[in-house]
């Protein structure tokens, strides 16, 4: 594993909401550094396995060396076609941690960090062709206003729009810090680091096609979950976060509920921890990365 590729969030809570038969049949949908799957396979016996998903490229020299452990460069939308490839069609759990690695932010080259120079990128899987470049260069002013609002929720997404516009008329924008430059002017005083975070936030989302991928994984995971499986989902921002509540509610997105003759919610999953588990204090002073991290338990029901 690459020393301080990733410092897994929450680890004992991931572990202890999955629930582990060491018999079972686990996936890892976000590999990163491999410290939860490290984890699940210490739980699991000879006749256990884990099959783990990362489109990021850096993940696959963390692999781990075990005959009962796969790991795939792929993206987790793809969860059933690739379990499918590889003989699998029911697992007894499923991990998410869903964001950015510190691998991720701490690589100036690819262009996560606000406060690092380096190329405008964004791109979680190299392999795709559309960057932050792409998106920040040709996407219309009123596309990118939509996005600056809707991913960022930026309240000032027009004018941040506007001011990129007006920048690449001038010149290609081609690193963060070019960026950070063009929308210098509409970063709220003592909230310059807050605002910017928001616009990366927005463009990485929609350059990976983040929330789209996330709502077709969580579909699937309901899917292949075995009865009392387990899903365990970590989000860090809203976005994420109210898409795997209102699932893990209603078995749909809008988290509109539809209930039986008896008064009982027709829904593939049922909350194992009825609010979101938020990191301890002790975890807090020793990764502050987790600050924004929430963390939501389901069970596959019949």
């Amino acid at each position: 594993m690459t020393p301080n590729y990733h410092q897994p969030v929450m680890l004992t809570e991931c572990i202890e909401g999955l629930n582990i038969r060491p018999e079972g049949t686990y996936v890892d949908v976000t590999f990163g550094g491999g410290g939860h799957s490290r984890a699940i396979m210490e739980q699991l016996n000879q006749d256990g396995q884990l099959v783990a998903f990362d489109q990021d490229a850096d993940a696959l020299d963390n692999s781990i060396d075990d005959p009962r452990f796969t790991l795939l460069h792929e993206n987790f939308r793809h969860l059933k076609s690739f379990l499918r490839l590889h003989g699998i069609r029911r697992i007894d759990g499923l991990l998410a941690d869903l964001g950015v690695s510190s691998h991720q932010f701490d690589e100036g080259s690819r262009g996560f960090s606000t406060r690092t120079d380096g190329p405008l990128d964004l791109r979680m899987d190299q392999r795709q062709e559309l960057s932050a470049k792409e998106l920040v260069n040709s996407s219309e002013e009123s596309e990118l206003s939509r996005i600056l609002r809707l991913y960022g929720e930026l309240p000032n997404a027009a004018q941040m729009a506007r001011a990129i516009c007006a920048a690449r008329r001038e010149k290609t924008i081609e690193t963060t810090f070019e960026l950070r430059a063009a929308v210098s002017r509409h970063l709220p005083k003592g909230y310059e680091n807050k605002y910017l975070a928001m616009l990366f936030q927005a463009l990485r989302i929609e350059v990976n096609g983040e929330l789209e991928a996330l709502r077709q994984m969580l579909q699937q995971a309901s899917e292949v979950l075995t009865e009392g499986g387990r899903l365990v989902v970590m989000s860090y921002h809203s976005l994420e976060d109210r898409l795997v509540k209102n699932f893990i509610k209603a078995g749909n997105f809008e988290g509109h509920q539809e209930k039986d003759f008896y008064g009982n919610v027709i829904a593939p999953l049922r909350a194992v921890s009825r609010k979101a588990i938020m990191p301890s204090e002790a975890e807090l002073q020793r990764n502050p990365r987790s600050r924004s991290a929430k963390l939501r338990i389901a069970e596959r029901t019949k």
